[in-house]
């Protein structure tokens, strides 16, 4: 039999977009009026205003946890830790129920009001009198109760909104590029970059001008200004809706997967085609894409072998009448679906070294901020705020790299993307290593500084000391975040099955999730070890007790070991291998009407 591809002309592909997505009526989008950059704009908006909130809580977090609530160091950077593990980690639910079931459209605006709900209760928790953490008395040592179960539920409940606003806004500002369209998919490879610089410019304003206020104002008012913000970006999404390319969703992603596993067991002992070509595919008639045939995990392959009859072939596709069961015949897209995820696995690993890095940031960076001199001239400005330093370095890194690198790259390499997106990760993990080595020598320098001090008798301790020092580990971070950061967003939205793409967003969110509670761990570990026998801990009551130069060696010395790791695994990855729709004319051949493009 042949197959029935949808196939249409030149005029109509640059009229019409045909990739499965639909326009707010429900029909087929047309391309002059809906999706790339008149629709992503209002979505990169909404993450400027998005980051300007969480930023504005999270890099001051410890700070309010240490001098509002008065918890220790060590229980600070834990509860820290666990906050944001639980924020990057949540978007693996959200995002399965937005691929799923909601789609993302509704499952931003769903987890926004969740989000919105959180902040709400946090400024009620500085702002009516019987829920503030203390009495404002000199006396007051610990936050109330009833303060500290209102602030963490609100907390949470940030966390439970993020789950589901950011991997689902993120993939969909990304859904509005046709990747068969070539000039929208070279927009699409710029819309990554773009999209961390205005991450970056919302955490810029969040580490500066909130955190001021947070620190000179009041708390309770910078929490009534990120909840305004947070209203008006919810305002926002809303006027954009008529621009923007839906997506229906597809049920749940993970029951393909199960019936290809189930299938291949079911057919182990029978044995691989000569041809791949045998294998069982079929023709796909709405928008969706074929993937082709690779030799890795072939053992999956057996999921797609036809066991009964002479199936009739048609070029490289073998298709049958009869239907079978899913959990008997997979087709070959479906496995290479599941083979995707499979090889995601050891790539996803491999990072978790260089989280421990960006962990350190809004942690033990910040609280050395604050033990360092700050002033510039009579103004002092916040500890938190010289992360600023990072977010810069990371604004001019990602449009460094967009509009004078990837150009120059494109020429040399003959790559789309300048480099590929692994080369680019691995960027990004090597600054951050370096970025580990700097943040030793220089706490080493700044408990030098302490100690000098304590022998002449004076209390400025490392007061004297610029906080500027910091800001060389500061900047090794920012760019490589601009690499990694980026790079880990766009590897695990394009190496992902299509229609799981919210879930690859929460897959690299779950990187820095995942960091966070290994960083909590090895703390733990390490300030028992380093106890023992009556030692005194890495990890003291405050920074001058403590050794952080050493736990910075000990996280170096990881990323090196990792750094050896990651690239035999980049070295022998596989990428995304599509059937590509070509826009041809009416007459032409069936040979002509597909093309093969390799993603890397």
């Amino acid at each position: 039999m042949e197959h029935e591809h949808q196939v249409h002309d030149t005029d109509d592909e640059e009229k019409w977009v045909y990739d499965s997505s639909l326009d707010h009526k429900g029909r087929v989008p047309l391309r002059s009026s809906t999706g790339a950059w008149k629709a992503s704009l209002f979505v990169v908006a909404i993450e400027f205003s998005e980051r300007l909130t969480y930023f504005g809580i999270a890099t001051n977090l410890i700070i309010y946890l240490t001098k509002v609530m008065h918890q220790d160091l060590k229980t600070a950077a834990k509860n820290v830790n666990y906050w944001s593990g639980v924020t990057t980690l949540m978007p693996l639910v959200g995002a399965f129920l937005a691929d799923a079931y909601f789609g993302r459209f509704t499952m931003i605006l769903i987890s926004s009001v969740v989000y919105l709900s959180g902040l709400g209760l946090l400024t009620m928790s500085e702002v009516i009198p019987s829920l503030r953490p203390c009495d404002n008395t000199a006396s007051c040592h610990k936050s109330e109760k009833l303060h500290d179960i209102i602030f963490f539920l609100a907390l949470y409940l940030i966390s439970f909104g993020t789950g589901g606003h950011k991997p689902s806004l993120e993939s969909f500002g990304a859904d509005q590029f046709d990747e068969d369209h070539a000039q929208e998919r070279m927009k699409k490879m710029s819309y990554f970059n773009w999209w961390n610089f205005a991450l970056c410019s919302g955490l810029l304003i969040g580490v500066t001008v909130i955190v001021y206020v947070q620190d000179e104002v009041s708390w309770a008012t910078a929490d009534m200004v990120l909840t305004c913000s947070m209203a008006l970006s919810i305002v926002l999404f809303l006027v954009g809706k008529r621009f923007y390319r839906y997506r229906v969703p597809e049920g749940s992603p993970l029951t393909p997967m199960l019936q290809v596993l189930v299938a291949a067991i079911g057919k182990r002992n029978l044995p691989h085609p000569s041809n791949p070509g045998l294998l069982y595919e079929t023709p796909k008639s709405n928008g969706s894409r074929l993937l082709c045939h690779t030799r890795k995990l072939s053992f999956l392959d057996k999921a797609a072998i036809l066991e009964d009859g002479n199936p009739e072939e048609d070029g490289e596709k073998v298709s049958i009448n009869k239907k079978q069961s899913p959990w008997r015949l997979a087709t070959v897209t479906k496995v290479e679906e599941f083979k995707l995820v499979l090889n995601l696995i050891p790539i996803w690993l491999s990072t978790l070294a260089f989280g421990l890095c960006v962990a350190q940031a809004t942690t033990f960076f910040i609280k050395q901020a604050a033990t360092m001199n700050r002033k510039m001239g009579n103004f002092v400005f916040p500890p938190a705020s010289i992360y600023s330093v990072a977010a810069i370095a990371m604004l001019i890194s990602v449009a460094i790299y967009d509009r004078i690198l990837v150009p120059i790259l494109r020429k040399v390499t003959g790559n789309e993307r300048g480099i590929s997106i692994l080369q680019r990760i691995s960027i990004g993990m090597v600054l951050a290593m370096v970025s580990m080595m700097i943040s030793a020598l220089v706490e080493r320098k700044r408990l030098k500084v302490v100690n000098r001090g304590i022998l002449s008798g004076s209390a400025s301790g490392s007061s004297s000391m610029s906080v500027f020092w910091l800001a060389p580990q500061l900047i090794a971070i920012g760019i490589g975040d601009g690499f990694a950061i980026v790079g880990l967003q766009e590897y695990f939205y394009d190496q992902v099955p299509d229609k799981m793409r919210s879930l690859g967003i929460a897959f690299y969110l779950s990187v820095l999730g995942a960091s966070s509670f290994l960083s909590s761990f090895l703390i733990t570990i390490i300030d028992h070890l380093t106890e023992r026998g009556g030692r005194k801990s890495w990890f003291g009551k405050d920074l001058n007790h403590s050794r952080l130069d050493k736990f910075y060696w000990v996280l170096a010395a990881i990323n090196a070991v990792n750094l050896l790791v990651y690239a035999y695994l980049a070295r022998r990855y596989s990428y995304k291998n599509v059937e590509k729709r070509v826009a041809v004319v009416a007459d032409s051949s069936e040979d002509e009407r597909h093309g093969i493009e390799m993603i890397p």
